[in-house]
């Protein structure tokens, strides 16, 4: 005889029989029911009638009146097997909810991992809200630094601007003041020029009331002999400072010059000399190529004249200054030369020695001479109508010792002096100075 049990688990329906499952439908429902449960699951049994089953012995309806002990055995014999069934059951039961367990287990692992995934949606969800958040603040933040930046921007125009129109108003009061110095740079070249005639009328007097032998009114008594130079008159035996006339060899071109028969030894030629404001040193290109002044006092000796000199042989450049305190001091170069006219009288020195300055006041490399006419400097500004006088200007430079001559309390801050930077600075104005010549080989 074959029987069968149908259950219902609470989480869902199932049918059980003895090896073999199978379906039934709903309208079992109503049959003897046994309730099981299992943790939070509870489990129902439907027992099938006994007409519903089928005997492999035929069923005797008056077996019990006929034969009853048969009845008995075959009823402990059903049962039996109903026990077998539902142990059989049982166990089949018993594989269904460890399964069952099995699958809520994974349900749940699932479930964890599906919200162990949802919290991590959730994070990176609100990290790139964060992150959107940063980037919305950093672009409002660029905004504003932009909007920063144009104002400053236009603000720096403004200023530029401002100041491109006040550069241009002093460019005019400059100009003007450049007009003004010019004019009063004439008008006093005409007062020196009047002391100047003054001065020589009252040296012609002195000149003419003092002794023949005086000292800074030597003439040499061989007037007549010229000499190349101081140095060759001092070895020739005339040894007493004073005017010498100077002859340049293969010429018929003379000189007169004042000769330094005493200063280390003697011998040098005086080139420049400026003592006491009697002559004008703002001349043009002309006056300092062929000289100007009285050798007996102020004088340039002429570019063309120390030109040919020092390109005969090797010459030495001796400089000594004196300040309005009493001090004196001397800067001494061992090569000293002077370029033709083509090369602007270009001035060439090498070897510092002295007390004026370790650095020499004469820009190096050489530079070329430059006058009121003729601008040859390295500045736009026209070094030697803002400087007065002719020198080796460079960018204007360090030095200028025929600039304008300023007496004793008035001769500080006087950007248009008589210089040399490297011993007084800039604003100083010399009381005397003497630029020196000999032959290196003396």
């Amino acid at each position: 005889m074959q029987l069968a049990a149908c259950f219902f688990l609470g989480c869902g329906i199932f049918l059980a029989s003895g090896y073999n499952s199978f379906s039934k439908s709903m309208e079992t429902i109503g049959k003897k029911q046994y309730q099981v449960q299992h943790g939070s699951c509870s489990y129902t049994f439907l027992l099938p009638e006994a007409d519903n089953c089928r005997s492999s012995t035929p069923y005797v309806s008056n077996a019990v009146q006929r034969d009853a002990p048969l009845d008995y055995d075959d009823s402990v014999q059903r049962l039996q097997l109903l026990e077998n069934i539902m142990e059989n059951n049982t166990q089949w039961l018993m594989k269904v909810l460890n399964q069952t367990s099995r699958l809520e287990l994974q349900l749940l692992e699932h479930s964890l991992s599906t919200n162990k995934l949802e919290r991590q949606i959730s994070d990176q969800t609100n990290e790139i809200t964060k992150l959107q958040e940063k980037n919305s603040f950093l672009e409002k933040r660029v905004l504003e630094m932009e909007d920063k930046h144009m104002l400053q921007l236009k603000s720096i125009k403004e200023e530029k601007d401002q100041l491109q129109v006040l550069v241009t108003r002093q460019n005019s009061i400059i100009e003007e003041l450049e007009k003004q110095l010019v004019t009063a740079t004439v008008n006093n070249s005409v007062l020196q020029k009047q002391q100047h005639d003054l001065m020589e009328t009252v040296h012609s007097l002195l000149t003419m009331i003092s002794t023949p032998n005086s000292k800074n009114n030597f003439i040499a008594k061989e007037e007549q002999i010229s000499f190349k130079d101081c140095a060759e008159a001092f070895k020739s035996g005339l040894t007493t400072s004073g005017i010498y006339t100077l002859t340049v060899s293969n010429t018929a071109q003379e000189k007169k010059a004042y000769c330094d028969m005493e200063t280390g030894g003697g011998g040098w030629t005086v080139i420049q000399k400026r003592e006491d404001g009697s002559v004008d040193f703002h001349r043009t290109w002309k006056e300092y190529k062929m000289g100007f002044g009285d050798p007996a006092g102020e004088y340039w000796l002429g570019n063309e004249f120390v030109s040919q000199l020092t390109n005969q042989k090797r010459y030495v450049l001796k400089i000594q200054l004196k300040d309005w305190e009493g001090n004196e001091a001397y800067s001494l170069y061992d090569h000293f030369s002077l370029a033709s006219e083509e090369q602007k009288y270009r001035i060439y020195l090498k070897g510092l020695t002295g007390t004026a300055g370790k650095i020499s006041s004469i820009s190096q490399p050489g530079n070329d001479f430059s006058t009121k006419d003729a601008d040859n400097d390295k500045c736009i500004c026209k070094c030697s109508q803002m400087l007065t006088g002719g020198w080796w200007f460079d960018a204007c430079g360090p030095s200028n010792l025929n600039g304008m001559y300023y007496p004793l309390r008035q001769n500080n801050n006087k950007f248009n002096g008589i210089k040399w930077y490297y011993w007084k600075g800039s604003g100083y104005s010399l009381k005397a100075t003497t630029m020196m010549i000999r032959p290196a080989d003396f």
